[in-house]
Protein backbone atom coordinates (compact mmCIF):
# COMPACT_ATOMS: atom_id res chain seq x y z
CA UNK A 1 0.00 0.00 0.00
CA UNK A 2 1.47 3.34 -1.02
CA UNK A 3 1.99 6.17 1.42
CA UNK A 4 -0.81 8.22 -0.13
CA UNK A 5 -3.30 5.35 0.18
CA UNK A 6 -2.29 4.81 3.80
CA UNK A 7 -2.85 8.49 4.59
CA UNK A 8 -6.26 8.51 2.90
CA UNK A 9 -7.24 5.36 4.78
CA UNK A 10 -6.12 6.98 8.02
CA UNK A 11 -8.28 10.03 7.32
CA UNK A 12 -11.30 7.81 6.61
CA UNK A 13 -10.72 5.89 9.84
CA UNK A 14 -10.47 9.11 11.83
CA UNK A 15 -13.67 10.45 10.30
CA UNK A 16 -15.48 7.19 11.12
CA UNK A 17 -14.30 7.20 14.73
CA UNK A 18 -17.13 6.92 17.25
CA UNK A 19 -16.25 8.21 20.74
CA UNK A 20 -17.08 5.97 23.71
CA UNK A 21 -20.16 6.64 25.77
CA UNK A 22 -19.77 9.10 28.64
CA UNK A 23 -18.87 7.49 31.95
CA UNK A 24 -20.08 10.44 34.00
CA UNK A 25 -23.37 12.22 34.52
CA UNK A 26 -23.73 14.94 31.91
CA UNK A 27 -25.87 17.10 34.21
CA UNK A 28 -23.01 17.50 36.70
CA UNK A 29 -20.71 20.44 36.17
CA UNK A 30 -16.98 19.59 36.38
CA UNK A 31 -16.47 22.27 38.99
CA UNK A 32 -19.02 20.64 41.28
CA UNK A 33 -17.48 17.16 41.31
CA UNK A 34 -13.78 18.01 40.95
CA UNK A 35 -11.91 16.77 44.02
CA UNK A 36 -15.04 15.77 45.90
CA UNK A 37 -13.44 12.48 46.99
CA UNK A 38 -10.14 14.05 48.07
CA UNK A 39 -9.28 14.75 51.70
CA UNK A 40 -7.70 18.07 50.80
CA UNK A 41 -6.91 21.22 52.76
CA UNK A 42 -10.45 22.56 52.40
CA UNK A 43 -11.91 19.41 53.94
CA UNK A 44 -9.31 19.36 56.71
CA UNK A 45 -9.98 22.99 57.57
CA UNK A 46 -13.69 22.23 57.99
CA UNK A 47 -13.26 19.03 60.02
CA UNK A 48 -10.15 19.57 62.12
CA UNK A 49 -9.67 21.85 65.13
CA UNK A 50 -7.78 25.01 64.28
CA UNK A 51 -4.64 23.99 66.19
CA UNK A 52 -4.59 20.54 64.57
CA UNK A 53 -5.13 22.01 61.12
CA UNK A 54 -2.26 24.46 61.56
CA UNK A 55 0.02 21.64 62.73
CA UNK A 56 -0.82 19.49 59.69
CA UNK A 57 -0.31 22.41 57.30
CA UNK A 58 3.07 23.11 58.94
CA UNK A 59 4.04 19.48 58.25
CA UNK A 60 2.85 19.64 54.65
CA UNK A 61 4.22 23.05 53.68
CA UNK A 62 7.23 23.48 55.99
CA UNK A 63 8.32 19.92 56.78
CA UNK A 64 7.62 20.22 60.50
CA UNK A 65 7.57 17.04 62.61
CA UNK A 66 4.12 15.47 62.96
CA UNK A 67 2.76 15.32 66.50
CA UNK A 68 1.29 11.88 67.39
CA UNK A 69 -1.67 13.58 69.05
CA UNK A 70 -2.34 15.41 65.81
CA UNK A 71 -2.30 12.10 63.96
CA UNK A 72 -5.10 10.79 66.18
CA UNK A 73 -7.27 13.81 65.39
CA UNK A 74 -6.58 13.56 61.66
CA UNK A 75 -7.31 9.82 61.65
CA UNK A 76 -10.65 10.34 63.40
CA UNK A 77 -11.72 13.08 60.98
CA UNK A 78 -10.50 11.09 57.98
CA UNK A 79 -12.43 8.02 59.14
CA UNK A 80 -15.70 9.94 59.59
CA UNK A 81 -15.28 11.60 56.20
CA UNK A 82 -14.57 8.26 54.48
CA UNK A 83 -17.54 6.55 56.14
CA UNK A 84 -19.78 9.33 54.90
CA UNK A 85 -18.45 8.61 51.41
CA UNK A 86 -19.47 4.96 51.75
CA UNK A 87 -16.01 3.55 52.45
CA UNK A 88 -15.80 0.47 54.67
CA UNK A 89 -12.07 -0.25 54.16
CA UNK A 90 -8.85 1.73 54.02
CA UNK A 91 -5.65 0.98 52.11
CA UNK A 92 -2.08 2.16 52.49
CA UNK A 93 -0.95 2.79 48.90
CA UNK A 94 2.76 2.66 48.06
CA UNK A 95 5.09 2.10 45.11
CA UNK A 96 7.47 -0.81 45.77
CA UNK A 97 10.52 -1.73 43.73
CA UNK A 98 8.50 -4.33 41.86
CA UNK A 99 7.46 -1.55 39.47
CA UNK A 100 3.79 -1.92 40.41
CA UNK A 101 1.43 -0.13 42.77
CA UNK A 102 0.79 -1.99 46.03
CA UNK A 103 -1.99 -1.62 48.58
CA UNK A 104 -2.66 -3.15 51.97
CA UNK A 105 -6.39 -3.20 52.71
CA UNK A 106 -7.94 -3.27 56.17
CA UNK A 107 -11.45 -2.71 57.45
CA UNK A 108 -12.64 0.18 59.60
CA UNK A 109 -15.10 -2.18 61.32
CA UNK A 110 -13.94 -4.20 64.31
CA UNK A 111 -16.24 -6.87 65.82
CA UNK A 112 -17.19 -6.52 69.48
CA UNK A 113 -18.42 -9.09 72.01
CA UNK A 114 -22.13 -8.30 71.61
CA UNK A 115 -22.06 -9.27 67.92
CA UNK A 116 -21.99 -5.72 66.55
CA UNK A 117 -19.15 -3.87 64.83
CA UNK A 118 -17.39 -0.66 65.81
CA UNK A 119 -15.61 1.64 63.34
CA UNK A 120 -12.08 2.36 64.54
CA UNK A 121 -9.13 4.15 62.98
CA UNK A 122 -6.35 5.31 65.29
CA UNK A 123 -3.50 7.69 64.57
CA UNK A 124 -0.87 4.93 64.83
CA UNK A 125 -2.82 2.96 62.21
CA UNK A 126 -2.84 5.98 59.90
CA UNK A 127 0.85 6.76 60.25
CA UNK A 128 2.29 3.24 60.03
CA UNK A 129 1.43 -0.11 58.47
CA UNK A 130 3.18 -3.40 57.80
CA UNK A 131 2.67 -5.09 54.41
CA UNK A 132 3.76 -8.66 53.72
CA UNK A 133 6.83 -9.89 51.84
CA UNK A 134 5.13 -9.92 48.44
CA UNK A 135 5.88 -6.20 48.07
CA UNK A 136 9.61 -6.87 47.77
CA UNK A 137 11.25 -7.30 44.34
CA UNK A 138 11.67 -11.05 44.83
CA UNK A 139 8.07 -11.43 45.96
CA UNK A 140 7.16 -14.36 48.17
CA UNK A 141 10.66 -15.90 47.96
CA UNK A 142 11.61 -13.88 51.04
CA UNK A 143 10.88 -15.56 54.36
CA UNK A 144 7.97 -14.07 56.28
CA UNK A 145 10.10 -13.20 59.32
CA UNK A 146 12.46 -11.25 57.02
CA UNK A 147 9.74 -9.09 55.47
CA UNK A 148 9.92 -6.23 57.96
CA UNK A 149 8.72 -3.60 55.51
CA UNK A 150 6.75 -0.68 56.87
CA UNK A 151 4.51 1.91 55.26
CA UNK A 152 4.54 5.44 56.66
CA UNK A 153 1.88 8.04 55.97
CA UNK A 154 2.94 10.78 53.55
CA UNK A 155 0.87 13.85 54.54
CA UNK A 156 2.15 15.81 51.52
CA UNK A 157 -0.09 13.66 49.29
CA UNK A 158 -3.81 13.92 50.11
CA UNK A 159 -5.84 10.83 50.93
CA UNK A 160 -8.79 10.04 48.69
CA UNK A 161 -11.78 7.72 48.39
CA UNK A 162 -11.62 5.33 45.44
CA UNK A 163 -15.04 4.30 44.16
CA UNK A 164 -15.39 0.69 43.03
CA UNK A 165 -18.37 -1.48 42.08
CA UNK A 166 -17.70 -3.66 45.14
CA UNK A 167 -17.45 -0.72 47.53
CA UNK A 168 -15.46 2.41 48.26
CA UNK A 169 -11.99 2.42 49.81
CA UNK A 170 -10.07 5.16 51.60
CA UNK A 171 -6.63 5.29 49.92
CA UNK A 172 -3.80 6.70 52.02
CA UNK A 173 -0.56 7.58 50.15
CA UNK A 174 2.46 6.21 52.00
CA UNK A 175 6.16 5.49 51.63
CA UNK A 176 7.67 2.02 52.02
CA UNK A 177 10.83 1.58 54.08
CA UNK A 178 12.68 -1.16 55.94
CA UNK A 179 13.05 -1.36 59.71
CA UNK A 180 16.50 0.22 59.32
CA UNK A 181 15.19 3.14 57.25
CA UNK A 182 16.26 1.91 53.82
CA UNK A 183 14.03 2.97 50.93
CA UNK A 184 12.06 0.07 49.47
CA UNK A 185 9.97 2.13 47.07
CA UNK A 186 10.28 4.81 44.41
CA UNK A 187 8.72 7.62 46.45
CA UNK A 188 11.01 7.71 49.47
CA UNK A 189 14.14 8.71 47.49
CA UNK A 190 12.13 11.45 45.79
CA UNK A 191 10.93 12.91 49.10
CA UNK A 192 14.43 12.70 50.55
CA UNK A 193 15.85 14.46 47.49
CA UNK A 194 13.29 17.25 47.85
CA UNK A 195 14.18 17.62 51.51
CA UNK A 196 17.91 17.79 50.73
CA UNK A 197 17.29 20.35 47.97
CA UNK A 198 15.30 22.50 50.38
CA UNK A 199 17.97 22.38 53.09
CA UNK A 200 20.78 23.38 50.74
CA UNK A 201 18.63 26.06 49.09
CA UNK A 202 18.00 27.61 52.51
CA UNK A 203 21.74 27.47 53.24
CA UNK A 204 22.51 29.31 50.00
CA UNK A 205 19.82 31.90 50.69
CA UNK A 206 21.45 32.65 54.03
CA UNK A 207 24.76 33.23 52.24
CA UNK A 208 23.02 35.93 50.20
CA UNK A 209 21.74 37.71 53.30
CA UNK A 210 18.38 36.05 53.88
CA UNK A 211 18.69 35.41 57.60
CA UNK A 212 15.33 33.67 58.07
CA UNK A 213 14.21 32.11 54.77
CA UNK A 214 10.98 30.20 54.59
CA UNK A 215 10.92 26.50 53.85
CA UNK A 216 12.01 25.87 50.25
CA UNK A 217 9.96 23.33 48.31
CA UNK A 218 11.22 21.88 45.04
CA UNK A 219 8.91 20.56 42.37
CA UNK A 220 9.73 18.01 39.71
CA UNK A 221 7.81 16.62 36.78
CA UNK A 222 7.77 16.33 33.01
CA UNK A 223 8.36 19.65 31.28
CA UNK A 224 8.14 18.40 27.72
CA UNK A 225 4.97 18.60 25.69
CA UNK A 226 3.34 15.35 24.68
CA UNK A 227 1.39 14.91 21.46
CA UNK A 228 -1.21 12.22 20.91
CA UNK A 229 -1.32 11.07 17.29
CA UNK A 230 -3.98 8.80 15.88
CA UNK A 231 -2.59 5.30 15.37
CA UNK A 232 -3.35 5.30 11.64
CA UNK A 233 -1.38 8.51 11.12
CA UNK A 234 1.38 7.13 13.35
CA UNK A 235 1.75 4.01 11.18
CA UNK A 236 1.94 6.21 8.08
CA UNK A 237 4.99 8.08 9.43
CA UNK A 238 8.32 6.23 9.02
CA UNK A 239 10.12 8.83 11.15
CA UNK A 240 7.81 8.20 14.10
CA UNK A 241 8.06 4.44 13.68
CA UNK A 242 11.86 4.46 13.60
CA UNK A 243 12.73 7.31 15.97
CA UNK A 244 9.70 7.51 18.21
CA UNK A 245 9.65 11.29 17.84
CA UNK A 246 9.27 14.02 15.23
CA UNK A 247 12.35 15.28 13.39
CA UNK A 248 12.15 18.84 12.09
CA UNK A 249 14.77 20.19 9.72
CA UNK A 250 15.94 23.77 10.17
CA UNK A 251 18.89 25.92 9.08
CA UNK A 252 21.97 26.14 11.21
CA UNK A 253 22.62 29.58 12.79
CA UNK A 254 25.96 29.99 10.92
CA UNK A 255 25.12 28.03 7.81
CA UNK A 256 26.52 29.49 4.57
CA UNK A 257 23.66 28.10 2.57
CA UNK A 258 20.01 28.11 3.47
CA UNK A 259 19.80 24.52 2.25
CA UNK A 260 21.97 23.24 5.10
CA UNK A 261 19.74 21.63 7.70
CA UNK A 262 20.03 19.79 10.95
CA UNK A 263 17.62 17.50 12.75
CA UNK A 264 16.02 18.79 15.93
CA UNK A 265 14.23 16.28 18.18
CA UNK A 266 10.74 17.31 19.17
CA UNK A 267 8.91 16.13 22.28
CA UNK A 268 7.80 12.54 22.54
CA UNK A 269 4.86 11.38 20.46
CA UNK A 270 2.55 8.58 21.52
CA UNK A 271 0.10 6.75 19.31
CA UNK A 272 -3.49 6.20 20.37
CA UNK A 273 -6.02 3.86 18.83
Amino acid sequence: MSGNRVRLQAIRDVEAYVPPSASFINTEAPGQIFGENVFNKVVMQKRLPKSVYKSVIATIEHGAKLDPLVADAVASAMKDWALEKGATHYAHVFYPLTGLTAEKHDSFLEPVSDGSALAEFAGKTLTQGEPDASSFPNGGLRNTFEARGYTAWDPTSPAYVLENPNGNTLCIPTVFVSMTGEALDHKTPLLRSQQAMGEHAERILKLFGHTDPEHVVSYCGPEQEYFLVDRHFFLARPDLLNAGRTLLARSRPRAKSSTTTTSVPFPSVYSVS
